[in-house]
């Protein structure tokens, strides 16, 4: 018996749904479920919570799964750029697994996970029982959900969207190939995005193309062969491109909540604050006694005043500063320098300076070619650096614009987080283009942080202090 069939079309930029056909019907998805694997993925690198290059553990779980498979065995270690490569392009059901065991533990957890993912994106008839889409009891989509998640898959993480394209790729060692490879090379324009394929499901595909200003994304469940789905898909998609309009303003759709895990796989969600709380109130202390001051009228009868004042020399009980009252009359004493000159005794000389302290200049002079070592015993004091000696940085490339730079930067900021976590990124525009650079770092780090980057083939350059 064939499966169902349904079908979505829309205009992926504005979002505007083009054809439908039993859109809302929920059937097997197959292997379209691991558009989501890999979109929790690629959210997780993004947060930190694992990384490209993360070695992953192949549980029996995952090397059991049957094909399509990569050929994990248990216990190998494997890098999670592998095992994305493996799900994105060859479909393989033992790299999906592994991916969700490793970013939530297990597999039960990372379908939980899917879920509040699904429901955050507005996939309100969809629920994942797996990380791979075999066919299980209750694991069901519709076209439009799928066509919901294709849309985000491309306009929230187009940095990772280019592997849907790939017709081979390097899967650790192993080359795999795109199980979608026919029609990307048929359809013009076609570069994505997954296929899937069970005997409950048939022959399932979401596609994206583009030509010119337009992208469409079409779906369609329940093909009775990979040819005629093909060829169904292609129909549908030369049905956008007619509907579609040439100009269209671009509404992206709202990035969902990010719901990552926390402690023992529970969900904790970061959005933007619905009220503002009152901050609590600060103790009150009592105010400082206030000390009133006599001003004078005029500086020269306070100067008077000062100089008419009897020296008391201060002891240990009057310690206390005294405040002396001024003079109502100015006008017939002598001079205030000459008044002040007088109250100095003739003997009184500053205090010695210590004979090993030599004080920097305050205006910098020129270095001699050749400057004398000081004298034995004697102690410079001079500024002490602040920097604490992060005054390194790397540099990762020269590009025409700032965007791809800012793109570049933050790429390689979540690639290599151990050594770049503190960094600052940082655009500097020359005449030859932008350069995208981390300031901010320690020599050790710098150097550190560009071999890692040069190992994994990325250009880098250690930039030092400035000169």
């Amino acid at each position: 018996m064939a499966a169902p069939y349904a079908a979505m079309v829309i205009d992926a930029r504005s979002g505007e749904v083009l054809h439908s056909r039993n859109a809302d019907t929920r059937l097997h998805p197959a292997s379209l479920t691991k558009m989501m694997t890999l979109y929790i993925a690629f959210e997780a690198i993004e947060h930190g919570e694992i990384s490209l290059d993360t070695e992953v553990t192949i549980s029996r779980n995952a090397a059991a799964e049957p094909p399509s498979k990569l050929g994990l065995r248990a216990g190998q270690k494997i890098k999670l750029r592998y095992l994305i490569r493996a799900a994105a392009v060859k479909s393989a059901n033992d790299a999906a697994t592994a991916i969700g065991e490793a970013i939530e533990g297990s597999e039960a957890a990372f379908a939980r996970r899917m879920n509040r993912t699904a429901k955050s994106m507005g996939m309100s008839r969809t629920t994942f029982k797996n990380a791979n889409g075999l066919t299980e009891a209750g694991h069901l989509s519709t076209a439009r959900d799928m066509t919901t998640l294709g849309r985000h898959v491309f306009y929230d993480y187009p940095d990772y969207y280019n592997l849907f394209s790939r017709r081979t790729a390097d899967a650790g060692g192993k080359t795999v190939a795109n199980t979608n490879r026919r029609f990307l090379g048929s359809y013009k324009g076609a570069d994505g995005i997954k296929t899937g394929y069970t005997r409950a499901a048939g022959f399932n595909l979401v596609a994206s193309a583009e030509r010119g200003q337009e992208r469409i994304i079409a779906t369609v469940f329940g093909g009775r062969s990979s040819a005629s789905r093909n060829a169904q898909v292609a129909e549908l998609l030369d049905i956008g491109f007619r509907r579609a309009p040439t100009r269209v303003a671009v509404n992206r759709p709202g990035k969902p909540s990010y719901l990552g895990r926390v402690g023992n796989n529970a969900p904790t969600q970061i959005a933007s604050l619905k009220t503002s709380p009152v901050p609590r109130a600060r103790p009150v202390q009592a105010p400082p006694p206030e000390v009133l001051i006599a001003m004078q009228d005029g500086i020269e009868s306070a100067l008077q005043a000062a100089i008419e004042a009897p020296v008391e020399t201060p002891t240990a009980e009057t310690a206390e500063p005294q405040l002396a009252e001024a003079a109502p009359e100015a006008q017939n004493t002598p001079s205030t320098e000459t008044a002040l000159a007088a109250r100095i005794p003739a003997d009184a000389t500053p205090r010695a300076r210590p004979e090993r302290l030599m004080l920097a200049s305050l205006a910098p002079e020129p270095a001699p070619a050749a400057a004398p070592a000081p004298e034995s015993g004697q102690e410079i004091v001079t500024r002490v650096s602040t920097s604490g000696g992060r005054l390194w940085g790397i540099n990762v490339g020269l590009y025409p614009s700032r965007y791809q730079a800012e793109r570049v930067l933050l790429q390689t900021a979540l690639v290599e987080i151990e050594t770049l976590d503190d960094a600052l990124r940082k655009v500097n525009q020359t005449s030859r283009g932008f350069n995208a650079n981390f300031v901010g770092m320690t020599r050790e780090d710098a150097d550190l942080a560009c071999r890692r980057l040069s190992a994994r083939g990325t250009e880098c350059a250690t930039i030092g202090p400035a000169s």
